[in-house]
């Protein structure tokens, strides 16, 4: 396959090009193969980037867009009234076939929008998904929705679930257990959305529904995909990442109460931190737009330049794998 690139919106999230810009740089240092297109206001972003000496200039392009969609901007605003925004101009060459995967940690609703709009869905899917791996105790599990969609039916759960299970495929699970998130594992728990989402799946081939999963047996391992509305995934997401956060802030505190405590830190250090590493948000940000006819990753807009360069790999790794490609070839097939 040739070699992966990656279109950046270089204005997005809440820290901008001075995150943007040395994440983008730092993954064109790690990765030979890569190449990266920065767009946005090129006048900042070349001082940016020329404050990096050693910088391969010929795997690093700059398109210039005059306009920024801002975070609280609607996305009807960001469609019709922002015609050269580094959201859009991004998107247009993944559109234009100029590279291959678009990454904005930019306005979620705008960049959707837009995404639908210059990219389009692929055939028989209605919506697309946002997708992320989540860890658990027996590795990850890919949960979607995760926002793009609040208000959902059965059909969409069920072309939730073939994408999800696709998806897992590309990332080498032969057989993935596919459940729907709900209150209870009875047949009789949950709203009338996923019990009918239930009974498409039971009587789908090729999917392995292994059911319904509780928010607990979701971090235990009982899925390989986890799938549920945007409104339930996001909120599932945000509480886990503030979960973690807590629960880290509450051992160092601890940690930190006597001096005895200070010297069972000091001797537990190395496990805790190879333990934030593997929880740490960071090393999971990066949501892919399922369902679009070309990539899409949507970085946390508060991410730093760690979790930015995540995402940047997360959407190199989706052009490897060719997961539009698949996912159209899986779809006529389950659709």
């Amino acid at each position: 396959m040739s070699a992966p690139i990656i279109a950046i919106d270089a204005m997005g999230g809440d820290f901008g090009p001075r995150c943007i810009v040395p994440a983008s740089l730092s993954c064109l240092a790690e990765s030979p193969s890569l190449h990266l297109v920065l767009v946005g206001q090129s006048p900042l972003i070349d001082r940016l980037v020329n404050a990096h000496p050693g910088v391969d200039r010929s795997r690093l392009r700059i398109v210039h867009a005059g306009e920024v969609v801002t975070m609280d901007e609607r996305p009807t605003q960001a469609l019709r009234g922002k015609p050269d925004s580094s959201m859009r101009r991004a998107l247009e060459l993944v559109r234009d076939g100029q590279a291959q995967a678009c990454v904005s940690a930019g306005n979620t609703g705008a960049l959707m929008a837009l995404a639908r709009y210059l990219l389009k869905t692929l055939p028989g899917i209605d919506r697309p998904a946002m997708v992320t791996a989540i860890p658990t105790e027996r590795g990850s599990c890919l949960l979607l929705d995760l926002g793009a969609n609040v208000d959902c039916d059965a059909e969409h759960l069920y072309q939730f679930a073939v994408m999800g299970s696709v998806a897992a495929q590309a990332l080498g699970v032969a057989r993935p257990r596919v459940a729907l998130l709900n209150v209870g594992t009875e047949d009789i728990k949950g709203n009338q959305q996923v019990k009918l989402a239930a009974s498409l799946l039971r009587q789908a081939r090729g999917i392995h529904f292994s059911g319904f999963v509780e928010g607990d047996g979701l971090f235990r391992g009982e899925a390989d995909v986890a799938v549920c509305d945007g409104f339930v995934g996001n909120i599932l997401l945000k509480s886990s990442e503030g979960l973690a956060h807590m629960v880290g802030t509450r051992l160092d505190a601890l940690f930190r109460r006597s001096l005895l405590s200070r010297l069972a830190g000091t001797l537990a250090m190395p496990l805790l931190r190879r333990l934030r590493a593997e929880l740490a948000p960071s090393g999971y940000n990066g949501a892919s737009f399922l369902g679009l006819q070309g990539i899409v990753v949507k970085s946390h807009g508060a991410a730093g330049e760690a979790g930015f360069r995540t995402a940047i790999r997360k959407a190199a790794e989706d052009v490897r794998q060719d997961l539009p490609g698949r996912l159209h070839s899986q779809l006529e097939h389950l659709l």
